[in-house]
């Protein structure tokens, strides 16, 4: 009998600091010309809703989505002005979550905001849907040609009983995702449809197999040992692999602490570092491009391609 597909004896218990949603993005794109990876981090709990901005070694910048109830300014359109630490160049960020539409249950907006970075008045990352808005209160003159990011990697925790859902862009469109155990079954489900059913997991709660997404192969890697040896505590990790992969930004924030928590109830886990798991470990050996582990956010990710990792915690 498999315990975390039934029912969970240890499961986190929410509370206003523990995350509703967090998902971290590594972007590859170009400030003041040179070539940047930046990170972006969306976190969402009961009484917080932020984004955090990271370019390495360069800036961090973290921006509250959810104004307080107290305060008589209710809109979030704002902009600064960062300094690089390397190149002593003068960005500015420019963003409007105003009026921003969220899937359910999701951290990062799916429309009607932007967020823009701009130098040299051009603008050289740009992500949203309000382009023109954006160019307006910039006050720049030109979307740069390159402004549209390259999306390596995306690391989402998500949160639920038996059913968690996400969605990610890859293969050149949105997909929606569904992972879901029951019955010592666990399915999964791409833009509805059952992609892969694999049974008997107390004996096969680590492995590896072919996901078809329209006529495109894509690498799945799964490992729910914390369920089954943990009855129902922990986390399952999950990774979706396109091409080579792409790199794992690394932990830091509420998330290396929401990973430190998950160690009174994992077995398999002796430290917060998530690479540790096994399941991403042989994801990173089974391809040859540069993708790297949580410790480096970067390298080059080879042949550019794309890693979809989840976290699915069991929530009370």
């Amino acid at each position: 009998m498999l315990p975390s597909c039934f029912s969970s004896t240890k499961s986190l218990t929410h509370n206003s600091q523990m995350p509703q949603n967090l998902i971290t993005s590594i972007y590859q794109t170009q400030l003041c010309n040179n070539p940047t990876y930046l990170t972006l981090t969306w976190s969402k709990t009961l009484l917080s809703h932020t984004l955090t901005i990271q370019a390495t070694d360069s800036f961090s910048l973290t921006i509250s989505l959810y104004p307080s109830t107290f305060s008589f300014f209710r809109n979030r359109s704002c902009s600064k002005s960062v300094i690089l630490s390397h190149h002593h160049y003068r960005i500015k960020l420019y963003w409007d979550f105003t009026h921003a539409k969220f899937a359910r249950n999701s951290a990062e907006p799916k429309s009607c905001f932007y967020l823009a970075i701009s130098y040299n008045a051009c603008i050289e990352f740009f992500l949203g849907d309000l382009e023109d808005t954006a160019l307006r209160r910039s006050a720049t003159t030109r979307i740069g040609p390159s402004s549209e990011p390259t999306l390596l990697s995306r690391r989402e925790h998500v949160f639920g009983h038996r059913n968690y859902l996400t969605r990610a862009q890859f293969l050149g469109s949105h997909h929606e995702i569904g992972i879901e155990c029951a019955g010592g079954v666990l399915r999964v489900k791409v833009d509805g449809e059952v992609g892969l059913v694999v049974k008997r997991l107390v004996w096969k709660f680590r492995g590896n197999e072919k996901i078809m997404v329209g006529d495109s192969a894509i690498e799945f890697y799964w490992d729910v040992f914390d369920w089954v040896a943990g009855g129902g505590g922990g986390h399952g990790v999950f990774v979706f692999q396109v091409g080579d992969g792409g790199v794992w930004p690394e932990m830091i924030g509420i998330e290396k602490r929401l990973m430190r928590k998950s160690l009174s109830f994992s077995p398999s886990m002796s430290s917060p570092t998530p690479s540790c798991s096994s399941v991403l470990q042989w994801a990173e050996g089974g391809s040859d491009g540069g993708r790297s582990s949580c410790a480096s956010s970067t390298r080059s990710s080879g042949s550019g391609g794309f890693s979809l990792l989840l976290f699915a915690w069991r929530s009370s």
